[in-house]
């Protein structure tokens, strides 16, 4: 690969096709219009371009963390609706009306202060067991007040809650459900929009899709408990040094790494600055492995600020050989597990030095 400028050191190269392939695949497994999570920059790999690729997709709109997210969508020249997840706060509620975004009610506060100002669109957010946010699912005083605050609210769009282990306990998706029916059923009105899916929700068809879908990991790549989706990120670094060492030589920082035999070491132009972070599960340091020259190499000390080390034995790389960290071999939720993680933490680690390329088609 020629050295650019974009390929100096480490870049990630972002797969629109595959990201647009694995929103195709939950839309027909739900069979409903999707409310794409593009927050925390579109999960690293740059929210203006997911949604500008998701756009033929005509999906609902899209979900943003903060106002400022949406700002910036609103700018980019995105005009479907943005629904801000995070729970309004009175002090918000001119910014969401100044960029037409739609705010997310999670108490009776937040719901007076957004209809003395507004007649315009919001959401309800019901806590059936996740205990973050939104108006809890057991808390009667709270439901009572805010079904009196909806009984003619024109502005009263939506409704939602948010499952906590769709993934790893699908049962408990079932009962989270059938609370948040029992809340809806309590309420003056159904909604137009009721959702409640995320990612791992969605794999399970049209049990809990409602009228909108909300994905987020398996858009980008990460799995979500059922059926793999097609890897959009494939991050990657150059070798920008390649030393010799003897048996007893120590790498990196606190020498917590000591060569065994006689090695060769590669120095590669990524650390926990650009995403790749330094946290190893405990014990599980040797099973972080790089792919560089089509073979898997491991990590060995620690990964610093910009720079990180691999053992390759009796391997001949040069400096400018390009090594892959995730998204070939060794996939995202191989590496996420590998740093005592999940893909969501390593895709939003994603340094701002580290370039976005695009690619339209898989």
């Amino acid at each position: 690969m020629t050295l650019t400028p974009d390929t100096a050191r480490a870049w990630v190269d972002v797969d629109l096709g595959a990201l647009t392939a694995n929103a195709r695949a939950l839309a027909a497994l739900t069979g409903v219009r999707l409310l794409p999570m593009v927050k925390a920059n579109g999960y690293g790999l740059g929210a203006i371009a997911v949604a500008r690729a998701l756009e033929p997709l005509e999906p609902w709109g899209y979900g943003v963390a903060s106002v400022e997210e949406g700002a910036a969508l609103r700018a980019a020249g995105i005009v479907r609706p943005i629904l801000v997840v995070t729970p309004l706060l009175a002090e918000s509620v001119q910014p969401h009306l100044a960029h037409d975004l739609r705010p997310t009610i999670g108490d009776p506060l937040a719901l007076e202060a957004w209809s003395a100002a507004s007649t315009r669109p919001f959401h309800v957010e019901v806590d059936t067991g996740m205990g973050r946010a939104g108006v809890r699912w057991d808390d009667r005083a709270a439901l009572t007040a805010v079904a009196g605050r909806l009984v003619g609210a024109q502005g009263w769009e939506g409704a939602f809650t948010h499952f906590h282990s769709a993934d790893t306990d699908p049962s408990s998706a079932g009962v989270q459900w059938d609370r948040f029916q029992g809340v809806l059923g309590a309420m003056p009105r159904r909604p137009a929009l009721v959702h409640a899916a995320n990612s791992a929700a969605s794999l399970h068809g049209r049990a809990y899709a409602g009228d909108l879908i909300r994905p987020g990991i398996f858009l980008y790549g990460g799995g979500a408990g059922g059926r793999p989706p097609a890897a959009v990120a494939t991050l990657r670094a150059r070798v920008i040094a390649v030393r010799r060492i003897a048996a007893g030589a120590t790498v990196s920082y606190g020498a917590t790494w000591c060569a065994p035999r006689p090695t060769t070491i590669a120095t590669l132009a990524i650390g926990y600055a650009d995403g790749f972070l330094r946290s190893a599960r405990d014990g599980a340091a040797a099973d972080r492995w790089i792919e560089l020259d089509g073979a898997l190499v491991p990590v060995v000390g620690r990964v610093t600020m910009d720079m990180t080390m691999l053992d390759v034995g009796d391997g001949q790389p040069t400096p400018g050989d390009v090594a892959t960290v995730y998204g070939g071999r060794v996939s995202l939720d191989q590496q996420a597990a590998a740093a005592g993680t999940i893909a969501y933490e390593l895709l939003t680690a994603l340094g701002a030095r580290v370039p976005r390329r695009y690619r339209e088609g898989s």
